[in-house]
């Protein structure tokens, strides 16, 4: 892709695509985000042109779409809280699915044939083999995962019909935080494992649940396959380029293919902070498997994307660097 054609970046002043956008300007290519700012960041566009829009403004989009003329998409816009696509499913398939609906025409319209889409390993469910590899079958188990399974396949059948050329990662755990803290997580309500820790060894949160300590695993905690955010914005920016060079379409895995367990994260917590950490421990969370890992062979041998920073510490001190500079201007976390 010439660096003087724009890409637009959909949900680009949130947690991961605001780091996509800070690594595609990084490589000499142009961001232009567009965002509603309902649970995104003004301050985290640093990188490139601002949009505010919503996905399902179908003027909007012809209008942004019209004075900046991209050659892709790289879309992360999405709602993406579990719990809350359980309660209100309505709001999932109409945000999350019709926007896409509504982006994927405004492509059509402006003659923009490559899309990079931000999608997820819920669209799995609960496998029944580890590490999970991209022929494993997908079964979502809430509406989350449904509407970007949905997405998933929308993209194919534009691809056929169309000849759109698309690639869907499906990433694990996002952890971690810009090593320069440019930008990082800022997440209302937060409920990733690694910022409610901290907000645990600050004392913004009193103590950290442990939801089960009783699993098949070595110390009883569920494991999770965590991948640190600048790796992900550097997948993102392989997949463009595999695009770009003419690829058509495929799904890729973007994880560590190493797990670590939840008290593994609060060990580490613990030994980056320098902190005490309180920890309840209650029952288990229903649709919880033991372990989550990415079978991610797929995304290095075809789009040459391989993780740099891939320790855990490494990932709990770039996030505990980015709390520091940034948990005055948050809201106080409830006690957990």
């Amino acid at each position: 892709m010439t660096h003087d054609i724009p890409v637009i970046v959909t949900g680009g002043a949130g947690y991961i695509g605001s780091h996509f956008c800070k690594e595609l300007a990084r490589q000499g290519l142009r961001p232009i985000t567009y965002d509603n700012l309902q649970r995104g960041h003004r301050g985290a566009v640093q990188w490139g042109p601002f949009e505010q829009g919503d996905l399902r403004d179908e003027q909007r989009l012809r209008e942004v779409f019209d004075k900046h003329r991209p050659g892709a998409v790289v879309h992360f816009a999405a709602l993406a809280y579990v719990g809350e696509s359980v309660e209100r499913p309505a709001l999932y398939y109409e945000n999350n699915v019709v926007g896409t609906l509504c982006l994927l025409n405004a492509m059509r319209e402006f003659d923009v044939s490559q899309i990079v889409f931000s999608s997820t390993c819920a669209t799995y469910g609960i496998p029944d083999k580890m590490p999970i590899s991209e022929t494993a079958p997908q079964h979502p188990i809430n509406p989350y995962g449904e509407t970007k399974l949905i997405v998933e396949r929308m993209l194919r059948d534009f691809g056929e019909a169309y000849g759109m050329r698309w690639a869907a990662l499906r990433y694990f755990n996002a952890a971690g935080a810009d090593p320069d803290s440019e930008t990082g997580e800022m997440h209302e309500p937060e409920t990733h494992l690694i910022p409610l820790v901290l907000e645990a060894a600050s004392g913004r949160r009193s103590s950290i649940s442990v939801f089960g300590n009783d699993y098949d695993t070595p110390d009883g905690t569920c494991i999770r396959d965590y991948i640190h955010v600048t790796d992900l914005a550097t997948a993102h920016v392989k997949a463009l380029e595999w695009l770009s060079a003419g690829e058509n379409r495929g799904a890729f895995n973007l994880g560590n293919g190493q797990g670590f367990s939840v008290e593994e994260v609060i060990t580490s917590a613990r030994r980056v902070t320098g902190r005490d950490i309180p920890v309840v421990y209650t029952k288990r969370r229903e649709g919880d498997p033991p372990r989550l890992i990415a079978d991610a062979r797929l995304a290095r041998d075809v789009l040459g994307w391989v993780p740099e920073r891939r320790e855990l510490d490494d990932m709990v001190k770039d996030a505990w660097r980015w709390h520091l500079l940034h948990q005055e201007s948050r809201p106080e976390a409830a006690a957990s």
